[in-house]
């Protein structure tokens, strides 16, 4: 495994403990890296008593990324940990946010606790995004 990837795993994991997760208690935590950046842009998921404002982890971590680096990036990978027995994907509107900057070669790397479990191209997990 990447020593880059293994780091952002590690960040993912210690971010997933800090998501407000008091309906679900289903904590994740993502990390993201953009291609051309050394930084790992973490996130954690974010409730509501509404759960529609519900913010997931990995748009937190895409949002983190864009305010910081603004612009189209593309990203290089991205990490999701969760404390499930089979690997926790993206949700469908993660899917969606990440495939507006998600490219061909972009990887997916689904956690537990454990460490990396299943690992992809994002394509995989999101054959058919829709992008302009």
């Amino acid at each position: 495994m990447d020593q880059i990837v293994q780091e952002a795993y590690e960040q993912a994991k210690a971010t997933r403990e800090k998501a407000y997760a008091k309906f679900s208690n289903f904590f994740v935590g993502s990390a993201i890296k953009a291609k051309g950046n050394d930084t790992i842009y973490t996130g954690c998921n974010v409730e509501n008593s509404t759960y529609g404002l519900t913010i997931c982890a990995e748009r937190t971590s895409t949002v983190k990324m864009i305010s910081d680096m603004g612009g189209s990036p593309t990203i290089e990978f991205v990490v999701v940990v969760a404390d499930t027995e089979a690997p926790t994907p993206p949700c469908g509107l993660c899917l969606q946010t990440i495939n507006e900057f998600a490219d061909d070669n972009t990887m997916l790397y689904l956690s537990d606790l454990e460490g990396i479990k299943k690992t992809l191209k994002f394509k995989e997990a999101f054959p058919m995004g829709f992008k302009l």
